[in-house]
């Protein structure tokens, strides 16, 4: 349940690292004006335009931003603690009551919170931070009032006796064990301790075994006493909702909450950094990455502004820094910041393959910065930045979970009255201010290296032994519960949600599908476009590999604009694109036909130069090698081989020899064969007419023309696996990553797929409340998550449950899982559980149109599946139909507990 800040970190350095990555199997899966909002009366409150702020008399501050993209309601409640404020030797304390919070509070037991949690389609979760704690719920707008009355209890309370502590300490400590065995978070923490030794920054948020096991109830029941006050709290909510008549509830729920006194806060001394050297950190990924890191000011600095547009230009495709991937030394290279209030830690990052001299590439990174210090940086860089910050902050308001997560850090984190006051603290920004910054805190004199150094893996190992001994358990049927009285209409409510979505359809005479769905929350624009393909039954014999490496070849520009030439007309409208057989941009809507043209350049009419391909094939080819001997390829990898047979084309694989050979007419043939119009579906979104849209795709796109008849992409029938147990070692890991999953015949348009995901839910989705949860979690504590999931494409499918554990558990939650794949056999749903996780389903569906990016991606996907494009209420209706019975049958007919394949990727399993 914890998303500290040292997310965007990690997720930076793992995409670095795994610049190479493959897929395992077929299935994948009108302007409305604005109005402004008039202020409450009673608490002082003022009002701007679709936006309501208040400050109840206990100090609780309230936000409230009306977007109407969907009716859906995302909720924020911000404690301004966290890591920061936690005891002496105990780091872990409030990311461990933040756990506690979801076992309930008086008035509200674990089960009813659990359970509620699902029944409003189950998109919750939390974070801890170094100075904030998180609440956060996207709920139908007409589940708002629950969702509410569920803060308002915890913030006033929470149960945490010691035998609830407990049973979550075994949750939180395989958390622990999760990140311990992510090489990107040991190089994170271990940045954390070069750069703020000696401070509360030493180490994030996450806490650690030791310190948990000494962390009593008591200790947790007191720091909530301590800390959880309305006075150090902000409430924000985004969505479909009444801003006034929501303040009014929010009165009702959480005025009487007293204030609290709240403690000093700690102070910080930072010692001077210890620099020189490099540090290591053993990873089980495909290639090396290095880091420089050095600290910066943080959050609280006046200069945080000019150096958030020092990292945009450092980490421009037009930079010097992207020039290393372009010359081919190296997959990627970026500059980030992580803020945090006091400080903050800033680094550029390069990844690169074996048998490249990292040395000589990290004295290149180190040249660069050290010319940006001595030249400063390109002026027409900085307004690029700028303007990719303006556009970037109308593309916020285009989710409405995301408009919440940007508002509360705007207000919670930077101390700003709004998002836009940062934008504005960004127009200010100079090039003499960006120059400036980088004089002054680009000190490579005073910064610490770590690298990431690949190990590989042993081969996977076969094991005679399917699951170990079994162990008789009760399983986790969710127990009938009453709900409290203000609670009970929703779990009785299994109507069939309305769509506010009515995408225009048309063809092109070149076969191209077209969908335009206007959307006026914001004044931007989104082209969306998938190209069905299959690299397995498209690539040539001895040919594998060679998407990615056109993929890759995409980088370089278009006939007519080579690369710094097109960036620059990217950057010219402030527009972010991609190209490739999933291609994309996003861009204000007065820019809309310019986009098109650019984006139709670029798909229809890529450079593909030859000096490119020579520069970066060795050591794509290298990476392909090196990621083919990982343990998590070699899991994969295994996965696949025991679902299907050695013939299917699933198993084709590239490797450094396929890549080096290939040339650049097997690319461009490649390209040929597979990027067609008639296979492709475009989907436009945003303030935008069907007319307008249709004239700027037609005028673009329409002369692009298809060869030949259209190319085979389904996977064909595999007969059904046999069981296995398969061990890939990982000595990176301290904690074993487990899949058990077997095939199916099963297609997506198959009629039983309503009735076998149902199932699923009841088995995985929900949480807390899930079977797999509650035995797995919640009574036993062997799992931090366990998660499960029906995939099913064109021709067929599979099932996979997916949890991690320590390696004594990974037989005892096996069969457990096997033995919950029996029960659905063997015994129906009882009712009172069935409808629960249909209320769950069906609210689950509006919450999956809660963004642009989501609606968009839901209108491809299911043209890919030949599914109509208003599935999801069609589903609905079925959903509302299933009885236990046809969920009974469907477990009965299609899954086969006995044919399971497990593999596991770490220690050997006890």
């Amino acid at each position: 349940m914890l998303q500290t800040t040292r997310a965007a970190a990690l997720a930076a350095l793992l995409v670095l690292a795994f610049a190479v990555t493959t897929s395992p199997a077929e299935a994948r899966h009108r302007h409305h004006p604005h109005h402004a909002v008039a202020a409450a009366k009673a608490d002082p409150a003022s009002v701007e335009s679709n936006v309501l702020r208040a400050k109840l008399k206990n100090g609780l501050r309230v936000i409230l931003i009306k977007n109407t993209l969907s009716p859906v309601v995302a909720t924020s409640v911000n404690y301004l603690v966290g890591s920061d404020e936690t005891p002496e030797g105990f780091p872990g304390t409030a990311h461990a009551l933040e756990h506690m919070m979801f076992r309930g509070s008086p008035g509200l037991s674990a089960d009813q919170l659990a359970n509620l949690g699902s029944i409003m389609g189950g998109e919750f979760n939390a974070n801890t931070r170094e100075a904030l704690t998180q609440y956060l719920y996207t709920v139908p707008s007409e589940d708002l009032d629950i969702a509410l009355r569920i803060e308002a209890l915890r913030m006033r309370d929470v149960d945490a006796d010691q035998a609830a502590w407990e049973k979550e300490r075994g949750a939180i400590e395989q958390e622990v064990a999760q990140d311990m065995s992510a090489p990107g978070y040991k190089l994170y923490e271990r940045l954390r301790k070069e750069l703020f030794a000696g401070t509360p920054y030493e180490h994030d948020a996450l806490g650690s075994r030791p310190s948990f096991e000494k962390t009593t109830g008591a200790m947790l029941k007191d720091f909530h006493r301590t800390w959880y006050a309305p006075n150090n709290a902000i409430l924000v909510l985004a969505g479909n909702l009444d801003p006034a008549a929501t303040l009014e509830k929010i009165k009702t729920l959480f005025g009487d909450i007293p204030a609290k006194k709240l403690p000093a806060r700690p102070k910080m001394t930072f010692k001077p950094i210890k620099a020189g050297g490099i540090f290591t950190i053993d990873s089980d990924m495909a290639n090396f990455t290095r880091v420089i890191a050095m600290r910066f000011p943080g959050l609280k600095s006046k200069d945080f502004a000019a150096l958030e547009v020092l990292a945009d230009v450092l980490s421009s495709r037009r930079f010097a820094l992207f020039d290393l991937v372009a010359q081919g030394k190296a997959l990627s290279a970026s500059f980030s910041i992580q803020p945090l209030k006091e400080a903050s830690i800033a680094y550029a990052s390069v990844s690169y393959a074996p048998g490249v001299d990292g040395n000589a590439l990290e004295a290149d990174v180190r040249a660069i910065l050290q010319k940006v210090v001595k030249e400063g940086v390109p002026a027409d860089l900085v307004e690029a930045a700028k303007l990719q910050e303006k556009r970037a902050t109308e593309r916020q308001k285009n989710s409405i979970t995301d408009l919440a997560d940007v508002w509360s850090d705007a207000v919670a984190l930077y101390g700003l009255k709004s998002p836009d006051e940062d934008l504005k603290r960004i127009e200010k920004v100079t090039v003499e201010d960006v120059n400036r910054v980088a004089r002054q805190y680009l000190n490579l004199d005073q910064s610490v290296s770590g690298l990431l150094l690949p190990k590989g893996s042993g081969k996977a190992v076969a094991s005679t032994s399917a699951t170990g001994g079994m162990e008789t358990i009760n399983l986790g049927e969710a127990k009938s519960t009453e709900l409290p009285a203000w609670a009970k209409t929703a779990v009785n409510r299994l109507s069939v949600p309305e769509t506010a979505l009515k995408p225009v359809v048309s063809v092109l005479p070149n076969g191209l599908k077209l969908i335009v769905q206007p959307v006026a929350v914001s004044d931007t624009v989104g082209v969306f476009g998938h190209i069905r393909n299959r690299q397995e039954t498209q690539a040539a014999p001895g040919k594998d590999g060679v998407a990615t490496l056109l993929g890759a070849l995409f980088n370089f520009g278009t006939e007519k604009h080579d690369r710094l030439a097109f960036e620059k007309e990217l950057d010219a409208i402030g527009a972010q694109e991609h190209a490739g057989t999933d291609f994309q941009i996003q861009l204000l809507s007065q820019d809309f036909e310019r986009g098109v043209e650019l984006l139709a350049e670029h798909e229809l009419s890529p450079a593909l130069p030859e000096m490119a391909l020579n520069a970066i094939k060795p050591q794509l080819a290298q990476s392909v090698e090196s990621r083919n001997h990982t343990p998590g390829y070699l899991a994969q990898r295994a996965f696949v081989e025991h679902l299907y047979p050695a013939t299917d084309p699933a198993l084709r694989q590239a490797t450094g020899a396929s890549v080096i050979t290939l040339t650049l007419d097997d690319l461009k043939a490649y390209y040929k064969t597979v990027y067609r119009p008639d296979m492709t579906t475009i989907v436009v979104i945003g303030n935008i007419t069907p007319e307008r849209a249709r004239a700027a795709i037609e005028k673009y796109f329409g002369g692009w023309k298809a060869e030949g008849p259209k190319p085979v992409v389904d996977l064909p029938d595999a007969p059904p696996n046999k069981p296995a147990t398969i061990t890939v070692p990982d000595s990176a890991r301290v904690q074993d990553q487990v899949l058990m999953a077997l095939n199916l015949a099963l297609n997506r348009s198959n009629p039983d797929y309503y009735a076998l995901e149902l199932g699923n839910q009841v088995l995985g989705g929900g949480f807390y409340s899930s079977r797999l949860s509650i035995d797995l979690r919640k009574n036993a504590g062997l799992v931090y998550s366990v998660g499960s999931s029906l995939a099913a494409g064109r021709t067929r499918g599979y099932y996979v449950v997916q949890y991690a554990s320590d390696p004594e558990n990974v037989s005892k939650a096996a069969n457990i899982i096997t033995q919950n794949l029996k029960a659905m056999q063997e015994k129906p749903v009882p009712q009172e559980e069935l409808d629960r996780v249909k209320a769950m389903v069906l609210r689950q569906i509006p919450l999956s149109e809660d963004s642009v990016d989501e609606i968009a991606h839901g209108f491809l996907e299911r043209s890919d599946l030949d599914l109509p494009l208003d599935e999801p209420s069609l589903a609905a209706k079925r959903y509302a139909e299933i009885t236990a019975a046809e969920i009974q049958a469907a477990f009965a007919k299609w899954i086969r507990p006995g044919d399971l394949v497990r593999v596991s990727q770490g220690p050997e399993p006890k």
